[in-house]
């Protein structure tokens, strides 16, 4: 059975938490799509935001990770989409409950914002957490958000 693909992206703040989740990543034997950037050049992060809403509408990714310097305008460019559930998470505890919850199918990180380790028990917590249902899924379904 073919594992589910997990789509990382980043504008130029979030380029280096980005590589750093990508290498922890493939040491653990996930699949991967990097829609970019790779470089500290100045990019717009509503192209990266717009490039992971595509991967997840085309099912070519399944969950996806979003990095610019704080997360916040990243996460406001991903949630322009009806598919997209994108959470900014600070800490261990906000990415399971975006997971069990609130169903995020999108893990929002900010660059300049978190410590490696920090992100990288996001990462694993945020993959590794099951949404709930039940209460949760008559509240996800009210916002109009289909599930993927």
């Amino acid at each position: 059975m073919p594992r589910d693909v997990i789509a990382l992206a980043s504008d130029h703040g979030g380029v280096d938490l980005k590589s750093l989740l990508k290498d922890e990543l493939l040491k653990t034997g996930h699949d991967l799509l990097d829609l970019g950037t790779e470089g500290p050049q100045s990019v717009d992060y509503p192209d990266f935001a717009e490039a992971m809403a595509e991967a997840i509408r085309s099912g070519k990714a399944k969950n996806g990770v979003l990095i610019c310097g704080t997360g916040i305008g990243i996460s406001i460019a991903a949630n322009r989409y009806p598919f997209i559930r994108a959470a900014l998470v600070n800490d261990a505890t906000t990415a399971r409950l975006a997971r069990s919850h609130n169903d995020a199918n999108v893990l929002v990180l900010g660059g300049r914002t978190m410590g490696a380790e920090v992100a990288k028990d996001c990462l694993k917590i945020f993959l590794e957490t099951p949404f709930e249902g039940g209460r949760h899924a008559r509240r996800v379904e009210k916002m109009g958000l289909a599930r993927t």
